[in-house]
């Protein structure tokens, strides 16, 4: 691969990445990644083979080249109960067969950074995400000195929401990484300890409303023939041919 220059108005367009990308695929990722990857990862990526994947190219190179992959990025899809972020989504995304999906790479040539492309590869997923209707969040990890990568992640509205000690080892060193998520389709973190009080109290006082209700409603139906509550809060029996009871009454209900 030459290293492409860069038109004074690069057109960049996206498309998916397919088997005639398999070589520069495959360059890329070993110039831009310190980790290396076996060969059956490219070939699941370009076969689409449980990989979803998007190449950016300038259709603007001369020379044949205006679709060379100038920009990648693939991901997968993976259950959300199975995940290593199953304590970050809710209690229905948990329990059922709710999914993630979990970005694998994502890079781009030196000469095409700070145009753009990266962050427009990662809309590409979360687009792709939000069409799935079972989909919660997408999610990510980046190695703790990546700041490039971090910064782009915090100004896309991605949420860093675990540091993970020693997740990458790279030639004998321990790296650190952050995870990065980002919800779609109504997902959301489980409450806060807050919201968490919050609804315990709304739901007792539901229920403490409700029993006194029906207390109140059974105690009604027993003297419902014998008396009525007046305003003056006294009970007068309306037994006939018996001396008249003063029976004191407690607020609307009669007790």
């Amino acid at each position: 691969m030459v290293k492409p220059k860069v038109s004074t108005q690069p057109k960049i367009c996206y498309r998916p990445i397919r088997p005639s990308d398999l070589d520069i695929l495959e360059h890329i990722h070993g110039r831009l990644f310190p980790i290396r990857y076996e060969s059956t990862f490219f070939h699941d990526v370009v076969n689409g083979r449980d990989i979803v994947s998007w190449g950016a190219v300038d259709s603007s190179r001369p020379d044949g080249q205006s679709d060379e992959l100038i920009g990648f990025v693939t991901a997968r899809i993976v259950l959300a109960k199975e995940s290593e972020i199953v304590d970050m989504l809710g209690y229905d995304s948990a329990k059922s067969d709710q999914t993630l999906v979990y970005v694998l790479t994502l890079g781009v040539v030196e000469a095409y950074r700070s145009l753009g492309v990266a962050s427009s590869l990662i809309r590409e997923v979360i687009k792709y995400a939000s069409s799935i209707p079972t989909c919660r969040a997408v999610y990510l990890h980046v190695i703790s000195y990546n700041n490039p990568a971090i910064n782009l992640y915090k100004k896309m509205s991605f949420k860093c929401v675990r540091r993970l000690q020693g997740f990458y080892l790279i030639n004998g060193q321990h790296y650190d990484s952050f995870l990065f998520l980002y919800y779609v389709n109504g997902g959301r973190s489980p409450c806060s300890p807050l919201e968490l009080l919050t609804a315990i109290v709304s739901y007792m006082r539901c229920g403490f409303k409700s029993v006194a209700a029906r207390l109140c409603k059974n105690g009604g139906r027993k003297i419902t023939r014998r008396a009525k509550c007046k305003e003056s809060h006294f009970l007068v029996s309306a037994t006939p041919n018996k001396r008249n009871m003063a029976v004191e009454c407690s607020g609307y209900e009669c007790v």
